[in-house]
């Protein structure tokens, strides 16, 4: 496998970069603080095509592979977090089911307008009593002529806040268990569908998370992305591409706190010496630089192999859980280190990596939580090996 970067992506990297530094800096660490929903800059990000970064370029999006896509969220979570993983659900969750098992109608009114960045997506799979065990859901769908009736309740919902749209999982045949779910496409402005405030929490805190209740919701019944019972096939597709970008947003968040490490390292002063000079620093900055490193190949790797399967079919699942589970605890292991090399400092808001320590931690939870990876993991050694397990 050759890890060189295309010139494509070598572009691309030093674009995003260019606005990362330049428009988002400026604001991560405000947004952070108040909570508020940078939807200014989702909209300035679909300008540049970071809303639709391997979308074909005849459905509004940019037309580069999922390893450029994994290059823009590394970058714009180096900076900013929830603008990072705000990009990675409208690329990821909802943008990439829609390509994939979506109609030509459906790309024409929805998929267009998200690749753009014209509109947000939200995806919305988690439920109080469905979260790991995703099958579980009791939301419910009955038809009525031409249109679906929706309701009941889901949590946890990433750019809820400000979603035109919602990629949204219901029961259709509740008897079937999880081959009776099905995906929808539904109109967040439709009557019914409400939104709980946004919910404040230990990171990305500015990630627009909330609950969503659906109260008799009237949706289309062309609104129904795939066929009627496909909607659990099409989340765990979807969320084995989700997780490359969590993944790429992990490496993007210990990038962060590394490089600030470094630097002070280098301009803390103790016992006559800068801190850099002692052995037990240094130690901590190798081990957090091949951290880095490893999980970032980890991520392209899976990202590489996504691409391979979109041309010739097959599974990626394997690689894009390893990378997510590795790059996820990676994260919480270099951010911690950088904390404690600010020693005091590190603790307070007056340093960034503060904010990436508390931003490290999601990354193992959503999208599926370290021990679902595990999980997944395992069971695809045993099918490798002849010896299928639940």
């Amino acid at each position: 496998m050759n890890f060189d970067l295309t010139e494509d992506q070598s572009l691309l990297q030093s674009a995003v970069r260019e606005f990362a530094e330049n428009v988002v800096r400026p604001r991560a660490a405000v947004i952070d603080q108040s909570g508020e929903f940078p939807k200014d800059l989702f909209h300035q990000a679909g300008q540049l095509g970071l809303a639709g970064v391997s979308v074909p370029v005849e459905h509004g999006g940019s037309g580069m592979d999922v390893v450029a896509y994994s290059i823009v969220i590394e970058e714009i979570s180096r900076v900013c977090a929830n603008l990072g993983v705000i990009l990675s659900v409208n690329n990821s969750l909802v943008c990439d089911p829609i390509e994939k098992f979506g109609n030509a109608d459906q790309k024409t009114r929805f998929l267009e307008p998200l690749a753009k960045g014209e509109k947000l997506g939200c995806f919305a799979l988690t439920e109080p009593n469905a979260g790991s065990d995703a099958a579980n859901q009791q939301t419910r769908a009955v038809s009525e002529g031409g249109h679906w009736k929706i309701s009941g309740q889901k949590v946890f919902i990433t750019c809820g806040s400000d979603a035109d749209v919602c990629v949204l999982f219901a029961m259709t045949s509740p008897e079937k268990k999880s081959r009776g779910i099905s995906a929808f496409l539904v109109d967040a402005a439709s009557p019914g569908f409400d939104r709980s405030r946004h919910q404040v929490k230990l990171g990305v805190n500015a990630s627009g998370t909330v609950e969503i209740f659906l109260t008799d919701v009237l949706v289309p019944a062309e609104n129904m992305l795939g066929n009627e019972g496909d909607g659990f096939k099409i989340a765990m597709s979807t969320l084995d591409g989700g997780r490359i970008g969590i993944a790429a947003q992990a490496v993007g968040i210990a990038t962060e706190a590394m490089e600030a490490a470094v630097r002070y390292a280098k301009a803390r002063r103790a016992f006559g010496k800068a801190i850099a000079e002692f052995q037990v620093i240094r130690f901590y900055l190798a081990d957090m630089a091949t951290d880095v490193d490893a999980a970032r190949l980890l991520t392209r790797r899976a990202a590489a192999v996504k691409d391979m399967t979109k041309k010739n079919g097959g599974r990626y699942g394997l690689e894009a859980a390893e990378a997510k589970l590795f790059a996820a605890e990676m994260a919480q292991r270099v951010t911690t280190k950088a904390l404690q090399i600010h020693g005091g400092y590190g603790y307070t808001k007056e340093y960034p990596v503060e904010r990436n320590f508390r931003d490290a931690r999601i990354t193992e939870i959503y999208e599926g939580t370290s021990e679902i990876h595990r999980l997944i993991i395992a069971r695809e050694i045993f099918r490798d090996a002849g010896l299928a397990i639940g």
